[in-house]
């Protein structure tokens, strides 16, 4: 298994992995997300997990958060946006190995917490986050009003 960071040359693969992860944005638009990632990275990091054949099996996407991260008490906080591993390559440890090297790059930041969040109906990543070392700190539900313009 190789970790490495996304480049140019994942552009493809990157978007399909997105694409399984986030269905509804689109191959263009993961596209147009991942063209924009590479020319201006900023405090992002974005990896991909590649079989001996060079078969791409995962992605992780995190960033810094220098704003609140719920549950966290210090700033910058790394924040993993996204993980996903293709079904026929889960409970095989990659996803240890890709947040690993979240983690590794987090550190080499001066952060001291990396912080996640999921779904509240998304179980499977609850008990993936808690299995890989997170600790749930809070459930959220965000509410909205339409003000009507006068």
């Amino acid at each position: 298994m190789k970790i490495a960071a996304a480049t140019e040359a994942d552009s493809a693969d990157w978007a399909e992995l997105r694409q399984a992860l986030w269905p509804r944005h689109g191959l263009a638009g993961h596209t147009a997300q991942i063209a924009d990632a590479l020319a201006a990275p900023g405090d992002r990091i974005n990896l991909i997990a590649r079989m001996p054949d060079g078969q791409a099996v995962g992605l992780a996407e995190a960033s810094l958060r220098h704003d609140y991260v719920n549950g966290c008490n210090t700033s910058p906080v790394a924040f993993l946006e996204g993980i996903f591993v293709s079904p026929e390559h889960r409970r095989g440890g990659i996803a240890g190995q890709l947040v690993a090297a979240v983690e590794d790059w987090a550190r080499a930041q001066g952060c001291t917490e990396f912080a996640s969040d999921a779904a509240l109906d998304n179980v499977r990543s609850h008990q993936m986050h808690g299995a890989l070392g997170f600790s749930e700190t809070q459930r959220v539900v965000y509410f909205r009003k339409l003000l009507n313009q006068q």
